[in-house]
This record gives C-alpha cells, sequence and structure tokens, in this order.
C-alpha cells in the first residue's frame, strides 16, 4: 500500500517526510521536487515567511543512484526561520511565554484543538495545523508524478477564482500547457485579464487588513479507465479525491467536473453522451462528469476543483477572547499572507497525483517499474481489442 507520513512543525527545524510502498526503478528527480517546492512558495499576496524560506529537499534513504529502490523513502526540507524560534520551540528547553497563543483566531484550529489537546494556549496547534506541513505534501506529490510520467500521465493545476474574479468560463487549456501558462503568472492564473482583476482585489484586501480565498482546479490526462471502483464507499476514487483535497487547509469545498452545473440542471444537459469514432474507439460529447462515473475514470479529462476559505489570520483581527482573562479581545495577528490560493493549487495538485498514484498500484500491484508498465500495457490492449475503447488509446 502506498502511503506517506508527514512530521514538522511550522516554526521547527525541519519538515519531514516518509513514502512507504513505492515501487522499485521509479526515476526520482530531485529537480522536479525542488521545482514543485519554489512553486508552492510563489505567488501575488504571500506574506513574509515565504521571503524567508528556499525549500530544498533532501533525499535521505529509498533512493539510490537516481533510482527507487523499494524501501520507504525519507526526504527532509530545513525551516530556515527555526534560527528565529530556538528558544520559543524548544525540543527540550523550557517553556517560554514569549510567543505564546491565547488569542485564538476565528477560523483557525487554534481553539478547539486547545480544547481537544488539554492546553493553556494554542501554539502548539497553530504549529502542527500551519499550512506550512503542506511543502511536504507538495514533496510527496512530486515523488508521486515521477511514477504517474513513466505511465504518460500528467497533472496541471491552476486558479479559477481568486475573491469574487472568475476566470472566462470559456478558457480550455490542455494539461501539457497548464503548468507552463499557470506558473508564469504570479497568480496561477491562465486568463491575463482575469488575473489583473485579481491583482486589484488583493492589493485592496491587503490594504484592509483582509483576506482572500478562491477556487483552484486541478486536472489530469492520460488517465486509464477503471481507476478506483463502485463496489464499497472507500473505494469509490471521487471521494477519495475530494477527501485528499479537502485535508488541505482552509479547503471547505470540493467538486468533480462541473459539480455546481450539474447540480442545477436537468439529466438531459448533464450527463456526457457515448459516440463511436470507428475503429472500435469511443468518445464522449463533453466532460461534465469530470472522468469519473461510478466511483471510476472513465479515460476522459479528469477535473477536480477546490475551495479554499481566506486565511484565518487577519492582519485587522477578528473578535476573540483573551484565555488567560476571559476579556473580550482583537484575534492573534500572526504573519500571514493576504492570500495563499496561488499556492494552494500546488498543494491540491500533489494531493490528485498521490490519489491517482495510489489508484495505479492498487489497480496494477507491482514491486517495480517495469512489471508495473507491463501490466498497464497488458491492460490497454486488453481493453482494445475487446474493442470500444476509450478514444485517449485512438492514436
Amino acid at each position: 500500500m502506498l502511503r506517506f507520513l508527514t512530521a514538522g512543525e511550522s516554526h521547527g527545524p525541519m519538515l519531514s517526510l516518509i513514502i512507504e510502498g513505492l515501487p522499485a526503478n521509479i526515476p526520482v528527480d530531485i529537480g522536479k521536487i525542488n521545482k514543485e517546492l519554489a512553486a508552492r512558495q510563489k505567488g501575488y499576496g504571500r506574506g513574509g515567511r515565504m521571503a524567508i524560506e528556499k525549500d530544498q529537499a533532501e533525499i535521505v534513504s529509498g533512493v539510490r543512484f537516481g533510482l527507487s529502490i523499494g524501501s520507504p523513502l525519507c526526504i527532509l526540507m530545513k525551516n530556515k526561520d527555526w534560527e528565529n524560534w530556538l528558544e520559543d520551540m524548544s525540543v527540550l528547553g523550557a517553556k517560554t511565554k514569549n510567543r505564546e497563543l491565547i488569542k485564538p483566531r476565528p477560523g483557525h484550529a487554534d481553539l478547539t484543538g486547545l480544547w481537544k489537546y488539554d492546553l493553556d494556549e494554542a501554539r502548539n496547534i497553530l504549529e502542527r495545523a500551519s499550512a506550512r506541513e503542506t511543502a511536504a505534501r507538495v514533496a510527496a506529490g512530486a515523488v508521486a508524478s515521477c511514477l504517474l510520467d513513466e505511465l504518460g500521465i500528467k497533472t496541471g493545476s491552476h486558479v479559477r477564482a481568486l475573491g469574487s474574479v472568475e476566470i472566462d468560463a470559456g478558457i480550455s487549456v490542455p494539461v501539457s500547457e497548464m503548468n507552463t501558462l499557470a506558473r508564469a503568472s504570479e497568480l496561477s492564473c491562465v486568463d491575463k485579464d482575469a488575473e489583473e482583476k485579481m491583482r486589484a482585489q488583493i492589493d485592496k484586501a491587503k490594504k484592509e487588513g483582509d483576506t482572500l480565498g478562491g477556487i483552484v482546479e486541478v486536472a489530469a490526462e492520460g488517465v486509464m479507465p477503471g481507476l478506483g471502483s463502485h463496489v464499497h464507499w472507500d473505494r469509490r476514487l471521487d471521494g477519495r479525491l475530494a477527501q485528499a483535497v479537502m485535508s488541505i487547509p482552509a479547503f471547505k469545498g470540493v467538486g468533480i467536473g462541473e459539480a455546481s452545473y450539474g447540480a442545477l440542471h436537468p439529466g438531459s444537459m448533464v450527463h456526457d453522451e457515448i459516440e463511436p469514432m470507428g475503429k472500435g474507439f469511443i468518445r464522449r460529447k463533453s466532460n461534465n462528469a469530470g472522468g469519473l462515473e461510478g466511483g471510476m475514470t472513465n479515460g476522459e479529462r479528469l477535473v477536480v476543483r477546490g475551495c479554499m476559505k481566506p486565511i484565518p489570520t487577519l492582519m485587522k483581527p477578528l473578535c476573540s477572547v483573551d484565555l488567560s482573562t476571559g476579556a473580550a479581545v482583537q484575534a492573534a495577528a500572526e504573519r500571514s499572507d493576504t492570500t495563499a490560493v496561488p499556492a494552494a493549487a500546488v498543494v491540491a495538485e500533489a494531493m490528485v497525483r498521490w490519489v491517482l498514484a495510489q489508484a495505479v498500484l492498487e489497480k496494477f500491484a507491482c514491486d517495480n517499474m517495469n512489471d508495473l508498465k507491463a501490466s498497464a500495457e497488458q491492460y490497454k490492449q486488453r481493453i482494445i481489442k475487446g474493442g470500444f475503447a476509450p478514444c485517449m488509446w485512438s492514436e
């Protein structure tokens, strides 16, 4: 079973990632991992922390001569800001009161986590609930993409909406070009007109001490049909993708394909009709389902959208309570971003990559990449020979 575990606090010495279940002989590209980590740190509207950190992955196990070896893969990412927190985040030193968090922020894990873990202040909650942890997830997603690349599965991500500004609904970008266009934009936006309006909204929010959320989209092409399953609730791939994306801090909603459109229109306008292409191949006339039907991939472009709420740390804080006195106060104002939606697109893509890699290994259970590729090819040929294969294999 492919799985990963992360450890580390926002202002601790480092983040660590352990991946278990990765087949042997996968080319693990450290350049790809660091490129994704850099993409996560960029974006108009980011705060001061991103000027400090320059995330670099250090692989310490599970890879030899650039190839995975089948054993657990461990990656470390040092926190440069740690040197400013040596006393207040000391592993074994005495507790300080310098940076206690006793004014919980509405919308954050501060207060609920304090209750759950029987604490008198919320610093320990903030440190782990922080989106800093997502750097390790991006590294995991980059490793997963090394596996997916070998099977011809490509992913991309971009920002569909930020604040009240949405991109032109008519814009459609091939996955092969999506990251090139999105990463060239400070807002991961493929619509130049919308990007300028988003930038203006960020400037306004920053001036007012406010924050902005938005909607990100992740797409994948080359995904073979039949990943996931309809037979049990926890094997449905749409549900697993939704859980993975919803687990990202500040995400409050996930849709597959044209989810909102489908909820508001009759079936005759929603379901993707099937038509023959000749020579034993078929295709869909549309892709409102976003590449998933019955909890399984159907060979069409996979589309996952996530809704991110505004960051809960406001420079013009909301009302809260001082936990040491019970008095009404303004919430704590930790260093933060005006918006992190562009970075969230990178994180969401990492999580989609991870779930796809898991699903691939569940369907083609193999201990090494050569056997995995052979099994996937055999599956492809079996469907083609049976007739009515998806158009993704028509070339």
